[in-house]
């Protein structure tokens, strides 16, 4: 039972607003139109997406010719852990001020003679060459809007005219010439040729732009995104109304990336590179004296093969000396590094990695001496010597280069400690071949100088060979898994969205717009709005509001809507009067109101119209003495005597001042008569009592306008003589709060045998009748007056 009631409640609810349905259509119907003409109007945003792979230093070993050259650690990359890094760097100021001046990006084409101005791009018929920019007077232009210019084809065909809207000043070029402007100076190109498949225009708008304004705003477009958190996957996005701007200037920043990430891969290369000639020219000068002095000590001593004479005391040897060649080896490139890093300017320049160090310490701290020096010059390109970060990076290696130092210095000390222990057993070996000759001895000495630097004069060869093939072999940092691409649908705007939000918007402002309205009104517009205060009186009629250029005033035969609303309300009256004691006489009925103007006098004519069409006699009596109606709707009936006139003088019949109606020969019309100084008095005269019961006796029905209630106590003095009192309502008029009034002159029995008639009720404001059979027998009514009367 709950459940249907609020189901009819909420039924009832739905109908109170879909009675307006013309609101709602017509609010769609300008917001669906609004939205269209938006989507017209509007330039769609395409996203513009490309992915790459970010190596790291273990990918790059393990692929392919890569692993090559592992030992020389010149192929470093990055750590994963480093991806927001490369993230930073690749959103930078300065990587995206480079991907524009690459692209001159911060020349904008735009198409002026559609609807929209619509950026063209490539597309452009003319395209500007920058010779010379100066941003400093740039910016200055740009506040002056003097950096927009449109160019126009003329009659001459290489001849072009600019156009400066901002002072109203014309300027005529020829194309391929240099001009000059106040920012810089220009070239513009004819491009008419390129573009293909679209209309040419012959005259574009041209923006220059500042090159840190126009990578701020990509900066804040583009979005850079870690797909994975295990991987090194990057994909790109940016949201452009041109794709092919979007997907060159993605291209180029993953060029430039590439570009800057090769160039510092290649720095610790070159630095070896540097390092690896100069050891090779002085090892190369000491080699030729060593051999030029083996060969001049074979010659002076006649020696041919000695080293087959002393071969089995120098096997018993080898072992020793072998060792000792290897230590002296590291000795040298010990003492090397040191005198490189004592002699090398400070810390301006990078280590040489990998040459051959015994000790994984001193290798791994050259390393990260190699990744400051790298990390610091980065910074560097963009900032000062005093920057803090710069300052600290300077303080770190320093100290790794101290660090360096160090080991290298406790290295070589163990190394001569080492070579010591081994030349004291190269000495009990050399007590053994005390015999053999000192010439063999000096030529054992020379012959291992030799060795030494023969083989180190190759091991820097061979390092020279391979940091060659790894200079050549550096490949891009970013790998890239697909090229810039532009999505086919647009992210903005959303057609369907938009469309669907128009439709909703259309119809919850006229919603909004109603229940608001609801709200504040204060005034009856329906039954439902009577029923709510009171039960007790009954409504008995609704009367539809008539419209202009349609009669107040039914006539005989009357078929329209406001006939059938009277005789329904007629019909009504017969129930409530089944009560009334009339002894044979006729019914008295009174038509009162709250205040003027809600309807009273017209409610009296036209039932007093109503019930004569059915052959009943009837006669209308004016009694609002104040303020007499009825004479509106006969003009000539003015000047007639009335019931203020009887009531004042005895002499006067009561059958000379009824009157006949032009409106239908059972209607008499008894009218209010001469306006007199106190109403109330005569009113309260019994006079007025006899005299509707005289006038009962010889009408079927008596139908008193009294004056409104509320204003005037005249109705309440003569309410004891009527069967039944109509008070009239009026919708959109009568205040909800002045229902009270009735409800109380009732309940205190100032009034007796109340009835509602609602007054002027739009069409689509009827409880029932007129909504659905008002109507029923009349012709269809068009759907403009249908919709007219929904308002």
């Amino acid at each position: 039972m709950n459940e249907e009631v609020e189901e009819l409640h909420l039924r009832e609810e739905l109908e109170k607003y879909l009675r307006y349905w013309p609101w709602f259509l017509i609010g769609a119907l300008f917001a669906l139109a609004g939205a269209l003409i938006y989507l017209r109007l509007s330039v769609p945003v395409y996203n513009t997406v490309a992915s790459v792979i970010i190596k790291d230093e273990d990918g790059q070993k393990a692929g392919g010719d890569a692993a090559a050259f592992s030992e020389l650690s010149l192929l470093g990359g990055m750590g994963t852990n480093k991806i927001e890094n490369e993230i930073g760097l690749l959103k930078s100021r300065r990587m995206m001020v480079n991907t524009i001046e690459a692209l001159q990006a911060q020349v904008e084409y735009y198409d002026v003679d559609g609807l929209k101005e619509d950026e063209l791009y490539l597309q452009s018929p003319f395209l500007i060459q920058i010779v010379r920019l100066d941003e400093d007077a740039l910016s200055d232009a740009l506040n002056s809007e003097m950096n927009l210019f449109t160019v126009e084809q003329t009659e001459t065909k290489d001849e072009l005219q600019l156009y400066f809207p901002e002072n109203n000043t014309y300027k005529k070029i020829r194309i391929g010439e240099v001009f000059n402007l106040s920012f810089g100076s220009f070239v513009i190109n004819d491009n008419r040729e390129e573009v293909k498949g679209t209309i040419i225009k012959n005259r574009v708008l041209i923006k220059v732009r500042p090159i840190d304004h126009v990578a701020d705003q990509i900066r804040q477009s583009i979005d850079i995104q870690l797909i994975e958190d295990k991987a090194t996957l990057l994909e790109f996005n940016l949201e452009s109304p041109v794709k092919q701007k979007a997907e060159d200037i993605l291209n180029q920043l993953i060029f430039e990336y590439n570009k800057e990430a090769i160039e510092d891969k290649n720095e610790v290369a070159l630095s070896t590179a540097r390092f690896i000639d100069e050891r090779l020219q002085i090892i190369s000068g000491e080699l030729d004296t060593v051999e030029v002095g083996l060969e001049e000590f074979k010659e002076a001593n006649n020696i041919t093969d000695i080293e087959a004479e002393a071969s089995m005391i120098i096997e018993n040897a080898s072992e020793y000396r072998n060792r000792e060649e290897e230590l002296q080896t590291q000795q040298s490139l010990i003492t090397s590094m040191i005198s490189y890093l004592e002699g090398n300017a400070g810390d301006k320049g990078s280590l040489p990695a990998n040459l051959g160090l015994q000790g994984e310490a001193v290798n791994s701290q050259i390393q990260n001496y190699n990744d400051l020096i790298l990390q610091r010059n980065r910074i560097l390109s963009g900032a000062t010597e005093q920057n803090p970060t710069v300052v600290r990076l300077n303080e770190q290696i320093k100290q790794l280069k101290d660090i360096i130092l160090s080991s290298l210095r406790q290295s070589k000390s163990n190394i001569e400690l080492t070579l010591n222990s081994l030349r004291r057993q190269t000495g009990i070996i050399g007590s053994e071949i005390s015999n053999v000759p000192s010439k063999e001895r000096r030529f054992r000495d020379i012959s291992r100088q030799q060795n030494i630097k023969e083989a180190l004069y190759l091991f820097l060869l061979q390092k020279r060979e391979e940091n060659s093939l790894s200079l050549a072999a550096t490949s891009p940092k970013a790998k890239i898994v697909d090229h810039a691409y532009t999505q086919n649908s647009p992210v903005s705007p959303k057609p369907k969205i938009i469309l669907v939000g128009a439709f909703l918007l259309g119809i919850t402002v006229p919603f909004i717009f109603l229940y608001i309205r609801r709200l504040l009104n204060n005034k009856i517009e329906r039954r439902e709005d009577i029923e709510k205060l009171t039960k007790s009186i009954p409504i008995i009629g609704e009367l539809p509001r008539i419209t202009k250029g349609e009669s107040d005033l039914i006539e005989e035969n009357d078929r329209s809507v406001l006939a059938e609303s009277f005789r329904i309300l007629t019909t009504n009256l017969q129930y409530l009067l089944v009560n009334a004691k009339n002894e044979d006489k006729g019914y008295c009925i009174y038509t009162t109101s709250t205040v003027k103007g809600e309807g009273k006098t017209f409610t009296s004519i036209n039932l007093a119209m109503t019930l004569a069409n059915t052959g009943k006699k009837v006669v209308i009596i004016g009694a609002d003495l104040r303020n007499p109606q009825l004479q509106r709707y006969d003009t000539e009936s003015k000047s007639f005597l009335g019931v203020s006139d009887y009531l004042v003088n005895d002499d006067h019949a009561l059958d000379t001042l009824i009157n006949d109606s032009k409106f239908h020969p059972n209607l008499k019309l008894f009218l209010s008569g001469s306006i007199p100084p106190n109403p109330s008095e005569l009113l309260r005269q019994k006079k007025f009592g006899s005299m509707l019961d005289e006038l009962r006796e010889q009408f079927d029905y008596v139908i008193v306008d009294t004056a409104p209630s509320m204003l005037v106590a005249d109705t309440f003095l003569i309410s004891q003589y009527a069967d039944l009192i109509i008070y009239v309502t009026r919708a959109g008029y009568t205040e909800k709060r002045l229902l009270q009034f009735a409800i109380d002159s009732q309940n205190d029995g100032k009034l007796h045998d109340i009835s509602f008639v609602i007054n002027d009720v739009k069409t689509a404001n009827f409880g029932y009748g007129n909504k659905y059979g008002y109507a029923y027998g009349q012709e269809k009514a068009s759907l403009w007056e249908r919709f007219k009367k929904a308002f």
